[in-house]
């Protein structure tokens, strides 16, 4: 079965369960990827913004303070599609994308970290996943200032050959920029009910099975340490 590489025949999965324990002190009783930014949540400007490249169907994926997320996209009026997967008690980054299998209806779909932001083409990222004819396709892009991030290693065929999650090497200044294209062949390399990480758990184990490197040149905002938060606030939105 062909690949689909139309924008509105693709869903898009957002992780947004996390606990943000990190930012406590500044979102009190709302989820990390609601806190604000320029008066509006971040998750709002993340789907603005793939929404525009013509991506209409949303899978969110929620756990921590669920409710908040559910009542703010069930009232919101606007043309796009909101499901919802929930988790019961927290299944990671990976868990979180078996967890929405019933839910996903393309192949391919999109996949994006709730609490980073990176101005990708994303026409152009599909269009390089299909043409890749591999299992998985991550956004890679520049190391930023900060040196905790972790680093991925790309061949001349723009394979990963390798990751160094939250370990960064000297060889190499691309990091992960927490947006993917996953084949549905990807579930099968996910463990059911059970909590497990894409970072440390599954791109490791995939590189075997061949995973594409899409690099891009916009910079990666993250909003995971209070530092960073600040910083997003300040200049995102020069890039929306």
């Amino acid at each position: 079965m062909a690949l689909s590489s139309k924008a509105n025949d693709i869903d898009v999965v957002i992780l947004c369960g996390g606990l943000g324990t990190r930012l406590s002190p500044f979102i009190k009783n709302q989820p990390k990827a609601m806190v604000e930014i320029g008066g509006r949540p971040f998750l709002d400007l993340l789907i603005e913004y793939i929404s525009s490249s013509g991506y209409k169907r949303f899978i969110l994926c929620t756990g921590h303070k669920s409710n908040y997320i559910e009542n703010y996209y069930k009232n919101k009026n606007d043309s796009l599609e909101y499901v919802f997967s929930i988790e019961q008690n927290p299944l990671g980054t990976a868990g979180a994308v078996k967890n929405a299998e019933p839910l996903i209806k393309s192949n391919p779909f999109l996949c994006f970290n709730g609490d980073s932001f990176c101005a990708a083409n994303l026409k152009n990222l599909l269009d390089f996943h299909v043409s890749s004819k591999l299992i998985a396709s991550i956004t890679v892009t520049s190391a930023q200032e900060q040196d905790d991030y972790g680093s991925v290693q790309l061949n001349e065929n723009n394979e990963i050959i390798k990751f160094d999650e939250k370990n960064p090497s000297k060889n190499s200044r691309l990091v992960n920029a927490g947006i993917y294209v996953f084949n549905k062949e990807v579930f099968r390399h996910i463990p059911s009910g059970q909590s497990s990480s894409l970072e440390h758990d599954i791109f490791p184990r995939l590189i075997k099975k061949g995973v594409s490197g899409f690099h891009t040149h916009q910079p990666l905002f993250d909003i995971g340490t209070p530092e960073r938060l600040e910083f997003a606030k300040i200049n995102l939105l020069k890039f929306i």
